[in-house]
């Protein structure tokens, strides 16, 4: 009997019992969503897209760093062994602008796996940008042992807590994906970068088959230097392989008969090809020119480490580059180093409308 002579009715506690439940599921709904992307449950959608958690806190940027490096070559472990067993599944995942096609090999597939999902249980709070598709159902956990290593210590003392939201990771499995499959090994990276607010913070570049890798973070420190010169009137200038027609007739006009064209593969290749570099294979020169529309993934990583070392990589119209919002820039791109990069802006104003 209930108090007051009430009776209740099974049909009355019934519905008593699953409005209780509603109220507690939308309580507690978003809060569990929150705790299963913390464990990397569900996948990356396409190239570009990114995964966002729920939770925010703070993030280490020397632990990320640390991490980054080691995502960086244990993709690099990935892109090697795929290209030694000479069965690379290559394949088309369409055209690029320019119509050329945009490969993809099992070498970025796989190695963009262990990237991703290191990053991605290390930080579970920050969102990651990647160039290839992760499948939800092919994930893999890959605890980070939060060792970090002491190159890193010894040039960043301290520790350099940053809010979680404000991060944005871009990952580069496999940078030159075309050489890459023409067997062209030394143009080849792995890349990782960290953003915040937009603003490129810290860079790692990895050579996977001479393993070589370069990082750098922003006002605190780096494994790599500038080269001692660099030669502004008559520049040896780095530029796609596809692009070196194109540069050469407006770089002969501005710089004089003198200035050399050398066509490579791969940004981050390019961007080492402006540093001092231990890397026999690595070919040296004093600006990079890139003409047409690029994708995030591909600089972001070069542009941290040319900031951390005094270096500037902008559009070919001298505007800063945003690591934020959508995946590809339309303005070209002029990097630099212990130059006047406002006055070499002024000096290639064809370039864009060339590219275009």
């Amino acid at each position: 009997m209930a108090p007051m002579g009430i009776r209740l009715s099974p049909l009355g506690v019934a519905v008593f019992f699953l409005l209780g439940l509603g109220v507690l599921y939308h309580l507690y709904s978003g809060f569990l969503a929150g705790r299963f992307s913390l464990f990397g449950l569900g996948g990356e959608p396409a190239g570009g897209a990114a995964e966002v958690a729920v939770d925010g806190g703070t993030v280490d940027l020397r632990e990320m760093l640390a991490v980054a490096v080691l995502a960086a070559e244990r993709g690099g472990d990935e892109v090697r062994r795929v290209r030694e067993s000479n069965v690379l599944h290559e394949k088309s995942k369409g055209k690029t602008r320019e119509g050329a096609e945009d490969k993809m090999t099992s070498g970025d597939v796989l190695s963009n796996r262990k990237m991703f999902y290191l990053l991605k249980t290390a930080f579970p709070n920050v969102q990651i940008n990647t160039e290839e598709h992760v499948d939800a159902s092919d994930k893999e956990v890959i605890v980070w042992n939060r060792k970090i290593p002491e190159d890193i210590l010894k040039e960043i003392a301290a520790p350099k807590e940053v809010p979680a939201e404000s991060v944005t990771v871009w990952i580069d499995p496999l940078d030159a994906t075309q050489e890459y499959t023409e067997d062209l090994r030394k143009y080849v990276t792995t890349m990782v970068c960290v953003a915040v607010n937009g603003k490129p913070v810290l860079g790692v570049i990895h050579k996977p088959f001479s393993e070589y890798t370069a990082w750098a973070m922003v006002d605190s420190g780096s494994n790599v230097k500038a080269r001692s010169s660099y030669n502004e009137k008559t520049p040896k200038i780095i530029v796609s392989r596809s692009h070196a027609g194109m540069v050469k007739q407006v770089a002969l006009q501005t710089f004089g008969n003198q200035t050399l064209i050398i066509p490579a593969g791969g940004a981050g290749y390019k961007v080492l090809a402006l540093l001092d570099v231990p890397d026999m294979t690595q070919e040296k020169a004093d600006l990079y020119i890139h003409v047409t529309y690029i994708k995030k993934w591909d600089i972001c990583a070069g542009n941290a480490i040319l900031k951390a070392l005094g270096g500037h990589m902008t559009t070919l119209s001298g505007e800063e580059i945003s690591y934020t919002g959508s995946d590809g820039i339309e303005g070209g791109l002029l990097a630099s180093i212990r130059m006047n990069h406002q006055a070499l802006v002024r000096k290639l104003p064809d370039l864009e409308k060339s590219g275009h």
